[in-house]
C-alpha cells in the first residue's frame, strides 16, 4: 500500500483533528499528549481499517494504536526496531495485545509512522484508534490522567461515520448517564462514580446480545410498582445491595468486584421481562411485566434523537423505536417520570429512555456508538 485507500478516513480527519487541538488547547496541560494533525489521523485510521479486515491464523484481529512517543509512555516495551504502520504488520501483532488495556504504541520515526513498542498507559488526550470489528473503529481518549475512562469521538464502520457531540444543551435533563457520556466531567466523584456504574451496566447489557431493559427509579419509593404487572415473578427480598455498598464505600478500590456484581446484575437483564434497580443500585426485581396503570394515557410519541454531529431529533411513533421492549419502556418512563429505562437490542443498538419536561415528552435517545 502506498498510501491511504480508505476515502472516510481523508473526509473526516479534519473534523477529527479539530477536536484534540481544541480539547488541548482548552487543557493547557503540559502533560497532555502532542495532538494529532489531519494525515496522522487519516494513516492511523486507515491502517487500522484495512487491519480490521485481514485475519492471522483464522482470527480477526483486535487492535488498540495509541499516537504518542515512546518518552511519554509508562513503562514501555520497546522494539528494537520499529516496524512499518501496515495492515499486515498490524495483523501479526494483534494476537499479543488483545487483551484490553494494551496499546499499540505509534510515532514519527525518521519522518515515518512506525510501531515502537506497547504501553497500557496513556496521557489525557491522547488519540486511540481501537479495532472493534470488521471495519469498525472507535476513535477515542482518555478523560484525565487518573481516570481509566476513555470518551469516544468518532466511529468508523464501514462508509457510515459518526462524530460524537459533546456538551449539548439538550443533556439538561436527559438520564444521568448521557451527561455523563457527553457533558462537562461531573464536579461531584460520588455523581462520576455512580454514572460510571451504568456506563459498565449498559456495555454489559449490550455484550450479553440477548436484548434487555434496565428501569432505574428512585430508592425509597414504591411508585413504580403501579407501572408493574402482578404477580412479580422475580422479585428480590430483600434488595440485593452489594453493588450498592461498593459503590457507597470505596468504588475505586473495588473495581474488580464492581465489573463482577455488574456482570451478574446486566445478566439478569437478559431474562425475558425488564430489571429494576434503584438510583443507589439497589436491585429490587427482574424478569418484571410493565403495564400502564389505570387512568394513564397510552404513550403517543416520543422525541428520539442520536448525539452525533449532524444528528436530527424527530418526534415519532413508539412503534418507530423498536418492538414490544422499546414501547414498554417509553410507557414506563411516561408514567413513571422521575425513573429512566436502559434499553437494549439484540442487534447492539442501546437506547437511553427519559421524561423530558422541556419536550413534555419521552425522549429516546440512541447512544451504542458512545458504547463501543
Amino acid at each position: 500500500m502506498s498510501g491511504p485507500l480508505y476515502p472516510a478516513a481523508r473526509v473526516h480527519a479534519p473534523r477529527i483533528e479539530e477536536h484534540f487541538a481544541r480539547h488541548l488547547a482548552d487543557a493547557g496541560q503540559a502533560s497532555a499528549a502532542a495532538g494529532p494533525d489531519a494525515a496522522t489521523i487519516e494513516a492511523l485510521v486507515d491502517a487500522a481499517f484495512w487491519a480490521s479486515l485481514q485475519r492471522e491464523e483464522g482470527y480477526l484481529p483486535e487492535i488498540s494504536l495509541a499516537f504518542l512517543p515512546p518518552d511519554r509512555a509508562v513503562w514501555p516495551m520497546l522494539l528494537k526496531e520499529p516496524l512499518p504502520l501496515g495492515p499486515r504488520s498490524l495483523a501479526r501483532l494483534a494476537p499479543a495485545v488483545e487483551r484490553p488495556g494494551i496499546h499499540l504504541g505509534v510515532w514519527r520515526v525518521g519522518g515515518e509512522l512506525r510501531v515502537w513498542g506497547t504501553t497500557r498507559a496513556v496521557p489525557t488526550f491522547c488519540m486511540v484508534v481501537e479495532v472493534v470489528g470488521p471495519g469498525l473503529l472507535v476513535v477515542k481518549h482518555r478523560l484525565d490522567e487518573d481516570s481509566a475512562k476513555f470518551r469516544n469521538v468518532a466511529v468508523f464502520e464501514g462508509e457510515q461515520v459518526k462524530l460524537m457531540r459533546c456538551g449539548a444543551t439538550e443533556l439538561e435533563d436527559a438520564p444521568a448517564l448521557l451527561r455523563h457520556m457527553l457533558g462537562p466531567e461531573s464536579s461531584s466523584p460520588a455523581d462520576d462514580d455512580a454514572a460510571d456504574v451504568l456506563l459498565r451496566l449498559a456495555v454489559s447489557m449490550r455484550a450479553h446480545k440477548r436484548g434487555g431493559t434496565l428501569l432505574v427509579v428512585p430508592a425509597g419509593t414504591e411508585s413504580w410498582r403501579a407501572s408493574i404487572l402482578r404477580p412479580i415473578a422475580y422479585e428480590v427480598h430483600p434488595p440485593f445491595s452489594e453493588l450498592a455498598e461498593l459503590v457507597r464505600d470505596a468504588p475505586a478500590g473495588h473495581l474488580a468486584e464492581v465489573a463482577r456484581v455488574v456482570e451478574e446484575i446486566a445478566g439478569l437483564t437478559a431474562v425475558d421481562g425488564a430489571t429494576v434497580i434503584t438510583d443507589r443500585f439497589e436491585l429490587l426485581a427482574f424478569g418484571v411485566k410493565i403495564g400502564r396503570p389505570d387512568g394513564r394515557a397510552r404513550v403517543e410519541r416520543v422525541m428520539r434523537s442520536e448525539p452525533v454531529e449532524g444528528g436530527s431529533e424527530e418526534v415519532v411513533v413508539p412503534l418507530q423505536l423498536g418492538g414490544t421492549r422499546h414501547n414498554s419502556a417509553a410507557q414506563f418512563t411516561q408514567d413513571q417520570r422521575d425513573a429512566f429505562a436502559m434499553v437494549a437490542s439484540q442487534d447492539g443498538r442501546f437506547t437511553l429512555m427519559g421524561w423530558s419536561e422541556r419536550e413534555d415528552m419521552v425522549r429516546a435517545h440512541r447512544v451504542e456508538a458512545l458504547l463501543l
